[in-house]
């Protein structure tokens, strides 16, 4: 009975539902027609013709490069009516220039994907002009190809994702999703021809006003130029891709081939180990070595430091740092497509018989040691020093006692270091390490204050010299069988903040100081001075006074390991006014 009069409830509320539905039916089918309506209003709105698509793309790429506006504006900083005038035409010629390229680009079939394509490029080198005061060049696209995913994913933040997202992701929508009305061939042209050619007379005309302030703000200020994206990043792209892949004959050119041992001299039964430790991202100004008021190299003064405060880089990036200072070409004269292909420092100390290593943490030699013997310490997975497949320095101290007691010959071993490198500087060191305090915590740096930020690459720094000072210590633990040395130096400097500059990569020619002025030191054990008959001394003196550079590595090597070969050059040699015959 129970069952029946459930049953018997159903039915009568299935019979309400129907009546309901039959009630509101009409209702539904307006309020369907509206919906249906109301979207086809808002396809209708995104639909324009030929001329539009290009005009709307040449203003939303003109407004993307507010910074070079802004920048133009600052260096113009108009008082006069014709400075304003001058002014104001910037964003004017910035967006006629557009409409010629665009009106050129504008294909059916490859405009939306092309265009695309070139929102996202900018969105993404925008955002790096912003926050780090980037440069867009060939070096940068250098680094951006050569980096590793511990590096890329350190510079990930929700700023930058946010900031993706709107300049790029957004209007990409909007690109994919507009309706381009197509009127008869000829009418289109006519209508491209009469954009280009007004563009053109509005370019000529300007130009025939403000020609000289044109010339002179371009010429004073030549990093200006690579600010306009995405003509930046597409120059620097195709000058990439010309030197990477389409270079030519890429034989390997030997060098040094008739290098050999010099002379046995004193003690030369005893091996001679030289530990090259090259430095990340560390710039001189911030060492105490060189007159810093803050205490960053405690160790390193207890040390007996030879140390150059008058150093320079080769480069202010890494992939060009590297291999210039391995290649044994000057910085002025440095090819780096020639030294993809041409033998180097290390390879020189091969054909002379020496031992050489290469241990690796900090994303790759740069092709410097592509030939030797060389290790990735973060692929060892050390839990006590890496997180996240990124290790802190002491990694590469890992059995470095087992590799010098292992060495049977003369040996060079290159310690290739993370060091300051950026952002996220409070990842590079231990928490014993946190001596500056407060710490900028986070690698959003811009949005620390500028005395947290210093704190924490001070702390990197505290780091780095007590890396340094321990390879010092398991090198002095050997003098009694070897003749030892170590020189430590940087590849590049960094900037933090000052002039609105982040982390590196600023052109060489107008890079601060303090990208290119680096850290440059050695240390010589009593056994190395005697044996090779160095004049500590002379050495210290000559430190304080003479401006030295990444230039001087090469044969400065060759020379402390005996070496000799048409390729060494003694004016190079910084040992050389200091050693005796």
């Amino acid at each position: 009975m129970k069952t029946l009069n459930t049953l018997r409830a159903r039915d009568i509320a299935h019979k309400c539902v129907i009546k309901v539905s039959l009630i509101f039916t009409p209702y539904t089918r307006h309020i369907t027609k509206i919906n249906g309506y109301l979207m086809m209003r808002s396809f209708k709105k995104l639909q324009c013709n030929d001329i539009y698509f290009t005009l709307g793309c040449a203003l939303f790429f003109t407004v993307l490069n507010a910074l070079f506006i802004q920048r133009s504006w600052a260096i113009i900083s108009p008082n006069h009516f014709h400075d304003l005038l001058f002014a104001a035409s910037v964003p004017l010629v910035l967006f006629c220039g557009w409409v010629i390229i665009f009106s050129l680009l504008n294909i059916p079939l490859l405009r939306k994907p092309l265009f695309i394509l070139l929102t996202m490029g900018s969105a993404g080198a925008t955002y790096f002009m912003y926050t780090y005061g980037a440069v867009i060049d060939q070096n940068m696209l250098v680094n951006v190809f050569e980096t590793n995913s511990q590096e890329a994913t350190a510079l990930v933040t929700p700023q930058m994702l946010l900031w993706i997202a709107i300049a790029g992701i957004i209007p990409s929508i909007v690109l994919l999703l507009v309706r381009i009305r197509s009127g008869t061939w000829w009418h289109t042209l006519l209508l491209r021809f009469a954009a280009i050619l007004g563009a053109l007379l509005v370019i000529i005309l300007v130009a025939s006003v403000f020609y000289k302030d044109y010339a002179s703000l371009f010429r004073n200020n030549k990093s200006i130029v690579k600010m306009v994206t995405p003509a930046n990043y597409v120059s620097a792209l195709m000058k990439y891709s010309k030197a990477r892949w389409f270079a030519g004959d890429q034989t390997l050119i030997r060098m040094g081939e008739d290098a050999h041992k010099g002379p046995v001299i004193l003690g030369q039964n005893k091996k001679t180990v030289l530990v090259l430790v090259v430095g990340e991202a560390s710039r001189a100004a911030n060492y105490s070595l060189n007159g810093y008021s803050r205490e960053t190299n405690p160790q390193l003064q207890k040390q007996d430091m030879i140390n150059f405060p008058q150093a320079s880089s080769c480069g202010t990036e890494t992939a060009v740092s590297l291999p210039c200072m391995f290649s044994g070409m000057p910085r002025k004269k440095y090819d780096a497509d020639l030294a993809r292909h041409q033998e180097g420092l290390l390879d020189v100390l091969a054909h002379a018989g020496v031992n050489l290593l290469w241990r690796e943490n900090d994303g790759g030699c740069k092709g410097a040691c592509n030939r030797i013997p060389h290790t990735d310490m973060t692929q060892w997975n050390l839990n006590q020093y890496c997180k996240d497949k990124s290790c802190i320095d002491e990694v590469n101290l890992h059995r470095l006692d087992n590799v010098l007691d292992g060495l049977k010959q003369d040996s060079v071993l290159v310690i290739h270091l993370m060091g300051s490198h950026g952002p996220a500087y409070y990842q590079r060191y231990p928490q014993e390490y946190r001596k500056f305090t407060p710490t900028c915590d986070t690698n959003q740096i811009q949005d620390c204050t500028h005395q947290a930020l210093i704190n924490t690459y001070d702390n990197t720094v505290l780091y780095t010299d007590s890396v340094v000072s321990k390879t010092i210590d398991a090198l002095k633990a050997r003098e009694a069988t070897m003749n030892t040395a170590l020189i430590y130096l940087s590849d590049h400097g960094e900037s933090l903040g000052e002039n609105g500059l982040y982390l590196h990569g600023t052109p060489y020619m107008l890079a601060p100081e303090q990208q290119t002025h680096i850290p440059f030191m050695f240390w010589l054990s009593p056994d190395y001075v005697k044996n090779y008959r160095v004049n500590a001394s002379c050495l210290q003196n000559q430190a304080a006074k003479t401006t030295v550079s990444q230039d001087n590595l090469y044969s400065t090597v060759l020379g402390m390991m005996n070496v000799k070969s048409t390729v060494y050059q003694p004016e190079m040699d910084i040992l050389t006014t200091c050693r005796s015959s």
